[in-house]
């Protein structure tokens, strides 16, 4: 660079002049060069980031479609849960009521997602605890069932047979014998559906040999209890 300055141009001779002129000039060529250079990086930049923003954009909405099928999914499978524990315990939902209850975040948050939270639930949903045993207590309760089955059945047939007369009278009176006979066994029968409905309240199973107590019980009670009448 020349070491003539601007107010020594005036004594300055043409060469050093020029010389300076030309040095400007390159300057100047130079900061044109360095100012496109900037303004082509931040162009290519801006860019960049317009060209992220639209892949994160793209990424983040098919995160929202696939979030939203894992709702409906969870949703869905939870509802058939609610569903199987209805049918499951029957009547005892009903204090709950049979409408779904909200989605709730569970207390205890241990990492898992929200399948390991329903395959938990499903697992307690099939699980059928074991039949509690028949003691002494329990045998003696349905064999009260049975006595109480025979006893309403020989009362019954005992009405009827002394509606029905010992006559025969050509109407409907004459059939009363036959229905008395049928009520007198059948009601040793629904003493075992009433028995069998209190075991599954109780969770106690109901075998073979308890329901041929029940049935023998109402029988022989239901025996004794007319041949003490008379009959």
């Amino acid at each position: 660079m020349s070491d003539v300055q601007p107010a020594d141009f005036e004594t300055a001779d043409y060469r050093s002049v020029l010389r300076r002129l030309t040095t400007l000039d390159e300057e100047a060529a130079d900061l044109r060069a360095e100012a496109k250079r900037w303004h082509d990086g931040r162009v290519a930049a801006a860019d960049q980031a317009v060209h992220q923003a639209d892949v994160d954009l793209r990424a983040a909405a098919t995160a929202a479609e696939q979030a939203q099928r894992d709702l409906e999914e969870v949703d869905a499978r939870a509802a058939g849960l609610w569903a199987d524990y209805v049918h499951k315990v029957g009547p005892v939902a009903e204090r709950y009521g049979r409408t779904m209850p909200a989605a709730a975040i569970p207390r205890q948050r241990d990492g898992r997602n929200a399948g390991d939270y329903l395959e938990e639930v499903a697992a307690k949903v099939k699980y059928i605890a074991p039949p509690k045993p028949i003691n002494f207590g329990v045998k003696l309760m349905f064999a009260l069932f049975g006595v109480a089955g025979g006893l309403a059945g020989a009362g019954a047939f005992l009405g009827l047979r002394r509606v029905a007369g010992t006559q025969q009278t050509g109407t409907w009176r004459d059939a009363l014998p036959v229905v008395a006979l049928v009520v007198l066994l059948a009601c040793p029968v629904l003493a075992v559906v009433a028995a069998k409905k209190v075991a599954d309240r109780r969770s106690v199973g109901l075998d073979a040999a308890t329901v041929a107590t029940v049935l023998v019980a109402g029988l022989v009670a239901g025996g004794l209890l007319i041949a003490a009448v008379g009959l």
